[in-house]
């Protein structure tokens, strides 16, 4: 992939020479001259020792990037807001639990 060809805030599938042994799907925090910074958002398990010392973040050349399936993409996407959901609901439960009791 060329650097004209990322942006910030894409979702792209990537691979790592040293760090990870699988690849992995991750978004373009920042671009430099010859790679750009990821935020690993979906890996494999067998990397997620790895994943975790690197804080989900890790620097990839632009020749280890590439466009990530879009069915892998609306999966994540669809991950990321039933996930809100849930905490939302969750919320909303704890707040009804304190008000029942300051009732009391």
């Amino acid at each position: 992939m060329k650097k004209s060809d990322v942006k910030i805030d894409d979702i792209l599938s990537a691979k790592s020479e040293e760090e990870l042994t699988k690849p992995f799907i991750g978004k373009v925090e920042k671009i430099y001259e010859n790679s750009a910074l990821l935020t690993i958002i979906d890996y494999d398990e067998v990397d997620d020792t790895a994943v975790s010392d690197l804080n989900q973040k890790i620097v990839v050349n632009f020749k280890n990037l590439k466009e990530a399936p879009k069915r892998k993409i609306k999966e994540i996407q669809a991950k990321a807001t039933s996930d809100i959901k849930v905490e939302k609901i969750a919320k909303v439960a704890d707040e009804t639990e304190d008000e029942q009791k300051a009732e009391k």
